[in-house]
C-alpha cells in the first residue's frame, strides 16, 4: 500500500477510507481468527483521531475516544458488528493485560484496533495483525502499512 499523507485534520477521513478499503476492514469476521490493526506512532501522532475516523467509516454509532484508563472500549456498528479499541499506553506489567482476558478479544474474530501495541508486542498473534506506522514531520503525518 502506498503511503498516505495527512497534512491537516480535513485529510483524516480520506486516510481512514483508504485504510478501510485497502485493509478490507469491512469483511465479515471469522470467529477464532485475529483481525488486529496495530497503530504505532509517537504521542500526539493522531492514532486516536485516525481510529475514530476508521470507526466512523465502518458505521460506529458510539462515541469513539481513547480507552487510556479502561484499556479497552467496545463499539458497535449500525450493522451490529463489534469493534474493540485498545490503548496500552498505561500498561506497566503484562499481568494487567492477562488479567482482563485479552485473548477473548484478540481471538473473537472481531476487529481490534490497538494504540501503543509496542507495549504488548509479545502477545500479539503471529498471524492476523496489520501494523500501521504514523510518522510525524511538523504538522504532516505519513501513514504506512508495514505488515
Amino acid at each position: 500500500m502506498e503511503a498516505i499523507t495527512v497534512k491537516d485534520e480535513d485529510d483524516v477521513p480520506d486516510a481512514a477510507e483508504r485504510l478501510v478499503e485497502e485493509l478490507n476492514l469491512e469483511k465479515p469476521e471469522v470467529p477464532g481468527k485475529p483481525r488486529i490493526v496495530a497503530f504505532y506512532g509517537p504521542m500526539g501522532a493522531g492514532k486516536t483521531t485516525l481510529i475514530r475516523a476508521v470507526c466512523e467509516r465502518l458505521g460506529v454509532t458510539d462515541t469513539v475516544n481513547s480507552p487510556t484508563f479502561a484499556i479497552v472500549n467496545e463499539y458497535c456498528t449500525e450493522a451490529g458488528r463489534r469493534i474493540y479499541h485498545f490503548d496500552f499506553y498505561r500498561v506497566e506489567r503484562m499481568e494487567e493485560v492477562f488479567d482482563f482476558g485479552y485473548e477473548e478479544y484478540f481471538y473473537s474474530g472481531e476487529l481490534c484496533l490497538i494504540e501503543w501495541p509496542e507495549k504488548v508486542e509479545e502477545i500479539l498473534p503471529e498471524e492476523g495483525v496489520t501494523r500501521v506506522r504514523i510518522g510525524v514531520d511538523g504538522e504532516t503525518r505519513t501513514i504506512r502499512v508495514v505488515g
